[in-house]
């Protein structure tokens, strides 16, 4: 059988070959002994499930019989509800009209690369960032070309950096802010001065924005819906609001680009998930807002407690998350003590030996990414202490 170059040129998402292989460890009468449990701290995803009224509002669906096909852009009641959101939370009026409701913020990305990107378009993005982002230019036609950050950049790009590499095919920009690896967020004039840029260029802007709801500082908390309404801001039901495996996003578009996406909505999805959006609509009861507020301070405890051990055990930080629940690690010290090449070897020595897994660098880009780790901080604390615990045992610096 013939397979498709597109398929065969697709990188494995290493974090989920980590998971896989967690598995294998667990099946092995050596971890069986340990009486341990695997401790996994490489997939963003958080402990917390839906909220009560969520979950009572998903079941109140499937007992009514609310189970058909919705309009291919979603609930009107949810546009509404997620247009609420956007003025009582960052003070911006986002007409419901250019919000589309997708199957998780994958699709929503999906269609919006599909809607703008042309064979051979080139999309500038951060090294490190998202695998999958990349992914999803490429399988458009597109070319990711990743420009290296570092952490004086907060690993975002510059408006130096893309002005410089703007060239006669590039499209556009795909930005994350808070960003997955880093948990970063882009400086407010440096997303200002991009956004304006590519304006002035005629090209797209990109704002992976899942990750807003779960910022720490008021700095960095606001949308980049306030700087234009020609950017193109990508959101997810998955990380702020706990439901992962909904598969439940949204998108908000320029009026321009709502026609040509429920084109595309209607053929490719024909409609999200319509129990995952009649549960949803419980998002935006107060109830529900004060449960997410408070499992958001929860994650912010996380991080303050999980980061300084990292780094007293070598595993640096250069950049103190101020957003998500990652912490981005420099792991070239540990390698060097541990006679390591790198944070692939040092991933597999974690799983290995202490039964911790964590996201290897390669996952998020290609400049110096043996030096990087990614560990998710979306699990207990009990679950964190005890992972620093093994760690430092395995490193030798006890914690």
């Amino acid at each position: 059988m013939r397979i498709s170059q597109r398929a065969l040129q697709i990188e494995p998402f290493y974090v989920m070959e980590i998971a896989k292989a967690a598995e294998q460890v667990q099946a092995t009468s050596a971890y069986k002994a340990s009486a341990q449990k695997m401790i996994r701290l490489n997939i963003g995803e958080p402990d917390f499930t839906a909220a009560p009224l969520v979950q009572e509002s998903a079941s109140r669906a499937i007992r009514d019989g609310a189970t058909q096909y919705t309009h291919a852009t979603g609930l009107g009641k949810l546009r509404d509800l997620i247009s609420q959101w956007y003025k009582d939370r960052y003070q911006l009026d986002i007409d419901s009209s250019r919000i589309i409701i997708t199957s998780g913020a994958s699709a929503a990305l999906q269609l919006a690369c599909l809607a703008l990107i042309e064979s051979g378009d080139e999309i500038l993005m951060p090294d490190p960032s998202y695998p999958c982002n990349r992914q999803f230019v490429q399988a458009s036609g597109g070319t990711p070309k990743l420009i290296p950050t570092n952490a004086q950049s907060r690993f975002q790009l510059s408006l130096a950096q893309v002005q410089e590499h703007w060239g006669p095919g590039t499209r556009g920009v795909l930005l994350a802010s808070p960003s997955n690896p880093t948990g970063t967020s882009i400086e407010p004039e440096v997303l200002r001065g991009i956004t304006e840029f590519v304006q002035t260029k005629g090209g797209i802007t990109i704002a992976d924005e899942i990750y807003l709801g779960l910022s720490y500082e008021d700095k960095y908390g606001q949308s980049a819906l306030s700087i234009s309404d020609q950017v193109i801001s990508i959101n997810s039901f998955s990380k702020y609001f706990n439901m992962t495996g909904w598969r439940l996003g949204w998108m908000v578009v320029p009026p321009s680009l709502v026609a040509p996406i429920e084109r595309l909505a209607q053929n490719l999805f024909i409609c999200p998930s319509t129990i995952s959006q009649f549960a949803a609509l419980a998002c935006f009861e107060p109830e529900s807002l004060d449960i997410f507020e408070r499992r958001r301070l929860e994650f912010k405890a996380r991080r303050d407690l999980f980061v300084p051990l990292l780094n007293q055990m070598g595993l640096s930080v250069p950049v103190f998350p101020d957003g998500a629940f990652y912490a981005w690690a420099d792991c070239s010290e540990v390698c060097k003590k541990l006679g390591l090449a790198g944070s692939w070897e040092l991933a597999f020595a974690f799983l290995n030996k202490a039964y911790v897994a964590v996201g290897p660098g390669r996952d998020f880009g290609v400049h110096e990414m043996h030096k990087y780790i990614r560990f998710s901080t979306a699990s207990s604390s009990a679950e964190l202490q005890e992972a620093a615990h093994r760690l430092s045992q395995l490193i030798g610096d006890r914690v």
